[in-house]
This record gives C-alpha cells, sequence and structure tokens, in this order.
C-alpha cells in the first residue's frame, strides 16, 4: 500500500517531469550544478525532482514505489520525508567532487530510502531487472561499492556517482540518528542508567556474587549457582521469581 509520503513525493516528481517538458527553459534553472549553489542555492533541494527523460523518472519512480512505502509505514510519514530530502542533500553537497557537471534526478534521494530498507529488511530478496535475486543488504553494498569505483574511475561520465554515493551516506547518518533517539534506545538507556532510590542491574549482579555460598544449603547453593550462571549474561534477563530468589540469599 503506498503510503502518503510516497504518494506525495510520486505526485511532486510527475507533475515537474510535465512542467519542465512543457517549459524546457524551467529544467535549466532547477538543475545542480555544484560549483553555481552560491548563485543559485535552491538547486539542492530542486534538482532532485527533475529528470533528464522519461526513462530517468521511470526507473527512480519505480524505486521509490517499491522500497518507499514499506519504509514510509515503519518510520512514519515526517521521518520518512526527511530520510528523502537528507539523503538528497548530502548527496547534493558529495557532488561536490565534480563542481562543474550537470546533476539532476532524484536518484540521491532514492538511494537513501533504499539503504534504510536493506537496514530493517536486509535478508528480503530484490530481483534486479526484475530477474535476478539479491538480499537487499547485498544489493545496497554492490551498488554502493558500484557508484566508488564509478566515481573514482571515471566511467560512465553521464552518471552522478558520487550524488548516489551521498545519497546513501545521508540515509546512512538519519536512520542512525533515528535508532539513537527512538524510543527504544531512550528506553534501554533509563534502564541502564541508576535512577535515584533504584539499584541498576550491574549493582545488583555485584551484590548477589558476594553471597557467601559455603553457608547455604547444599541444595539453596546448587540454586544460587544455577541463578548466578544466568545472571551472568546481564541481571536484566532474569525472571521476577529468579531474581526474589538471589535477593532473598543476598539479604541475609
Amino acid at each position: 500500500m503506498v503510503t502518503q509520503g510516497v504518494r506525495g513525493l510520486l505526485i511532486a516528481n510527475l507533475g515537474m517531469y510535465v512542467v519542465t517538458t512543457t517549459f524546457p527553459g524551467v529544467l535549466t534553472a532547477l538543475v545542480l550544478v555544484p560549483a553555481l549553489i552560491p548563485e543559485r542555492p535552491w538547486s539542492v533541494v530542486t534538482y532532485m525532482f527533475v529528470h533528464a527523460g522519461v526513462w530517468h523518472l521511470l526507473f527512480n519512480m519505480l524505486a521509490l514505489y517499491f522500497f518507499g512505502p514499506r519504509v514510509g509505514a515503519r518510520l512514519g510519514s515526517r521521518p520518512f520525508l526527511l530520510l528523502y530530502f537528507i539523503s538528497g542533500l548530502v548527496g547534493a553537497l558529495t557532488s561536490l567532487l565534480t563542481p562543474s557537471a550537470a546533476i539532476l534526478g532524484a536518484s540521491a534521494a532514492i538511494f537513501g530510502v533504499m539503504f534504510g530498507y536493506a537496514r530493517y529488511w536486509p535478508r528480503d530478496l530484490v530481483l534486479v531487472w526484475g530477474v535476478l535475486p539479491i538480499q537487499a543488504r547485498w544489493f545496497v553494498i554492490g551498488m554502493t561499492a558500484l557508484s566508488l569505483f564509478a566515481g573514482f574511475g571515471g566511467a560512465q561520465s553521464g552518471v552522478a556517482h558520487f550524488a548516489h554515493l551521498g545519497g546513501f551516506l545521508g540515509g546512512w547518518v538519519y536512520v542512525k540518528w533515528l535508532e539513537r533517539h527512538s524510543p527504544a534506545a531512550r528506553f534501554r538507556a533509563q534502564v541502564a542508567r541508576p535512577q535515584a532510590g533504584f539499584e541498576s542491574p550491574g549493582a545488583a549482579l555485584e551484590r548477589w556474587r558476594a553471597i557467601r555460598l559455603e553457608e547455604l544449603h547444599p541444595v539453596n547453593r546448587e540454586e544460587v549457582e544455577r541463578l548466578l550462571k544466568r545472571a551472568a549474561g546481564g541481571a536484566a534477563g532474569l525472571t521476577a521469581e529468579e531474581r526474589a530468589v538471589l535477593e532473598r540469599f543476598s539479604r541475609r
């Protein structure tokens, strides 16, 4: 199912293609030429929405249509749009390595979306050219390597390889930022951080290890030893009942 964010981007790209084919002079004003960014700062955004031809547009929109909805559904509309635009903006910055080149197309932004897909569903199969199955993670790694080789090797000079690399880089940075500031990450940090009136899991584990095993009944000693071995992998992994057993012997 196409999400709201993906639908809006599809409409914007298709609409801009109609405008630029009807009024060709508009295309020149919206294309990104890195050396001219100080004179045309809007081009770091507008270049993402203009395309060199119908096949260029079709390839990018198909990629957005297939990869975008699932990423958008996971992240939400606003974070998904930020992923798209941040990837495109970083793609514009990395294009400074080719300052005189004319850069256009949504590829950098969509490469960031593709990275997001591979990050969350790395083992999903992607059909290259609709035939060759490859896991999403290897697809992204392969495309990155290809862009590196082509960008520094000068192959296919008509393709914005550095912009593609920037799209991957922007996607990686933003996804990492999202994961670091997600509710799950905040919860994990809160659990790991000692709070007033509460004992951290690490402190509890040290106190349990101080239990004098030689003073326990052999049956109790065996149970405590078993629980201490389980707790060695992380005190938070114990059940409430197991914690209660260790607490009972540690406070004697």
